[in-house]
């Protein structure tokens, strides 16, 4: 018999935020796919790396805090893509319930991982 491994809360919840934001980058303008669009999808991506590597590691608090900073520089980020009317309000409208959630549970400290 196999046993299923719980996927840690946080980390399912990011996926679905990097899977969103890729999405996203897609259908940017190509002029603004390669600069903008890039730099949200490396810092998305990083954010699931930094969780990943949280869950297995001993050195959490600091993993944690890297990936809060990426957070909110992302969070700048979409702000600045729907400024430009990169995101409009309805494709904005999806990730904010699993992206606050993430990244409340990794302000608050809490034990996810």
């Amino acid at each position: 018999m196999s046993r299923a491994v719980k996927q840690p809360v946080v980390l399912v919840k990011w996926f679905r935020v990097v899977v969103w934001v890729l999405d996203r980058v897609d259908h940017f303008p190509k002029n603004q796919r390669f600069v903008f669009g890039q730099r949200l999808a490396d810092r998305a991506i990083s954010v699931l790396e930094l969780l990943v590597e949280a869950s297995w590691s001993r050195e959490k608090p600091r993993l944690l805090a890297a990936a809060n900073r990426d957070i909110e520089v992302l969070r700048w980020l979409v702000r600045l893509a729907h400024e430009r009317k990169l995101l409009t309000g309805s494709s904005i409208s999806r990730p904010p319930s699993d992206w606050r959630s993430a990244a409340a549970w990794l302000a608050a400290g809490k034990n996810m991982l």
